[in-house]
């Protein structure tokens, strides 16, 4: 196909009508576009339309007609006044035109627009698939850095403890005897402690055995002093009568 404007409209205008039809077409509007996965579509008697161009720019309306011999549409309400001020349907480019509803009647018509969104559903399975795959392939490899990262720590904390162990097996040597020396303490302490109770227990009763024979031995004394004064007060009398 050339690319020289001469020859493009020559292609055109000398163009077969199964041709003409396919190049009466128009861009579909975002939500189509976006559900059917299709950027334009042939205008079709009955599709609603909304003029995006020229002095009727806004209009919204049906398509009345497609002409493929002159390759314009006509639609309902777009209408021009004549001198004698009647109105006539305006023959409309379909570039300068959005189709914002499909009319979807003819089965042939909706099979090939719905090959689209079947294969727009395929797209977007496919690409959320990859998305996932992704997914997992990253969180996999975190999973592995992380993993490597927590050998490679306790590697080194390893490698710092070792050198550290032979520094730290002398004093714990020590510390061990210390313990054992202290146990052995403890144990003759209290090994000890019942044969001192017991000790204790006797010098108690001893010492109040002794308290309680020095008081026999006082009163025993007391008495006898009491006597010998007795008898001595006795012979002074006789001695005096």
């Amino acid at each position: 196909m050339s690319i020289q404007p001469r020859k493009q409209r020559k292609m055109r205008y000398n163009a077969p009508i199964h041709r003409r039809r396919k190049m009466i077409a128009s861009h579909l509007a975002e939500d189509l576009m976006l559900k059917y996965n299709k950027r334009s579509v042939p205008v079709k008697k009955g599709d609603t339309v909304k003029i995006i161009r020229g002095g009727l720019k806004g209009h919204i309306g049906k398509v009345a007609s497609v002409d493929t011999r002159k390759m314009k549409i006509t639609v309902e309400g777009a209408t021009i006044a004549k001198a004698d001020k009647s109105q006539v349907a305006r023959p409309i480019d379909p570039s300068n035109v959005i189709i914002t509803h499909l009319d979807l009647s003819d089965p042939w018509r909706s099979k090939k627009i719905g090959e689209g969104k079947i294969k727009r559903k395929r797209k977007i399975k496919e690409k959320k698939e990859e998305k996932t795959g992704k997914e997992k392939e990253k969180a996999k490899k975190t999973e592995e850095k992380k993993e490597d990262g927590e050998k490679a720590e306790e590697e080194e904390v390893e490698e710092k403890i070792e050198p550290e162990k032979g520094k730290a097996s002398e004093p714990t040597e020590i510390k061990k005897d210390v313990k054992e020396k202290a146990e052995k303490e403890e144990k003759k302490k209290a090994e000890k402690k019942p044969e001192q109770e017991k000790n204790e227990m006797k010098e108690s009763k001893e010492a109040g055995t002794k308290e309680k024979t020095e008081e026999k031995t006082g009163k025993k004394e007391e008495t006898e002093k009491k006597v010998i004064e007795e008898k001595k007060e006795n012979e002074e009398s006789e001695v005096k009568k």
